[in-house]
């Protein structure tokens, strides 16, 4: 029963009925009020507060152990002022150098002794010993030409030519070899290098390889692995359970580099018992769509760990077929949410305590009229200042 000011109900059950009306109207006016303010300490939080909340944990945790690091300072110290305690001298031992990796091939180079005795000149020498200093060195990329020559034989009784048959190739009639292939694709792939700085590489060494000559070689190399890809597609999806995640990647473009999607999706078993070897299959998106994750886990009905993205939701419907996937979910992303409750209430805290002496000196100022602020901090400066600074002030 809606009623105005200058129209209340004269009857007491009525006025009840008015009464609750307005509270309840109040308290969903509180409500969406919190809710609204929430919504902005998150997106101030997301503008101006910390990227991820692992920075802050690690520099919490960096204050800590240096806290206990002065502390235990001050503790050693004490005792050594309390108790002198008498240390035998020793003698500290040379720096040896790192031990590089046993497996890498050894160039010796054994520099020649002197002949003759450098005190007496002798000649009569005997070996006692060698200094051997190891330095790590690289030998620069080189470039070869393989040249596979097929000799041809003509057979003089039935005239008859005979040619071994051509060797293979990984890219059907292509030129270059498995290592530049190999090397290219790890550098795309594993070193993010795009084709064109590659490109400018190749060129900086005499090697004129063009962009889009290497695009051809990346699809080709792409066909040829589809087999293996599938395998170990079907490997992943075989597993009871499945890791799966997404992050983000550049990718360029003409007029600004965009943002693209790639998908993994992990099968790890070691730490469940299990023998199957660990994999991982990855997919890409132009977006982050809802129905890239239902394409990649179509035939999938297994235990899926992931984060809290509504776009696994309908994964976990009762009707999917050919099964619901049991969602398993992760604590670091339920506990994100509430690092950032406990974050906006500390802000809050801090926002709601008393300002300091300086801001209500400043807050004072501001509303008292300026003839009657210079008199009366011009009465209070000689009570402030030093005894030095008012003699000074004198004298000037």
């Amino acid at each position: 029963m809606a009623t105005t000011p200058d129209q209340l109900p004269e009857d007491s059950e009525a006025l009840k009925a008015a009464l609750l009306e307005a509270r309840a109207k109040l308290s969903g006016a509180e409500a969406l009020i919190e809710h609204l303010q929430l919504v902005i300490a998150k997106m101030k939080r997301a503008m101006f507060g910390p990227r991820s909340e692992r920075s802050q944990r690690l520099i919490d945790q960096l204050e800590l152990q240096l806290e206990e690091l002065a502390a235990a300072a001050g503790e050693d110290e004490t005792k050594a002022e309390t108790a002198r305690i008498q240390v035998q001298g020793f003698t500290r031992q040379k720096a040896v150098r790192r031990n590089f990796p046993a497996d890498l091939p050894r160039r010796r180079i054994v520099h020649p002794a002197p002949a003759t005795c450098p005190c007496c000149g002798g000649t009569n020498l005997s070996k006692i010993g060698e200094d051997v200093t190891e330095t790590l060195d690289v030998v620069p990329r080189q470039w070869f030409v393989t040249e596979h020559v097929r000799e041809k034989f003509s057979c003089r009784s039935c005239e008859k030519i005979a040619q071994p048959p051509a060797p293979f190739h990984a890219i059907a009639r292509g030129f270059a070899g498995p290592s530049l292939l190999a090397m290219i694709l790890v550098d795309k792939y594993a070193n993010h290098q795009p084709l064109n700085r590659q490109s400018d590489k190749f060129a900086c060494e005499g090697i004129d390889l063009s962009v889009s000559t290497m695009a051809d070689h990346v699809g080709a190399c792409a066909a040829t692995l589809r087999p293996l890809y599938d395998l170990i597609k079907a490997h992943v999806f075989a597993a009871e359970r499945v890791h799966g995640d997404d992050t983000t990647v550049p990718v360029l473009a003409k007029v600004k580099t965009r943002t693209g999607r790639i998908w993994t999706y992990v099968r790890d078993d070691r730490p469940f018992g299990g023998k199957a070897p660990p994999a991982a299959v990855f997919f890409y998106s132009a977006d982050r769509a809802g129905i890239h994750p239902e394409q990649h886990l179509a035939g999938y009905s297994g235990i899926l760990q992931a984060d809290a993205y509504s776009g696994f939701n309908a994964l976990y419907a009762p009707q999917r077929r050919p099964g619901p996937i049991t969602e398993a979910g992760c604590w670091a992303h339920a506990r994100r949410k509430l690092f950032e409750l406990a974050d906006i209430a500390s802000k809050a805290r801090n926002a709601s305590r008393p300002r300091s002496r300086r801001s209500r000196s400043r807050r004072c100022r501001s509303s008292m009229p300026s003839s009657r602020w210079n008199a009366r901090s011009t009465a209070c400066r000689p009570r402030r200042a030093s005894p030095r600074a008012a003699k000074t002030s004198h004298r000037w």
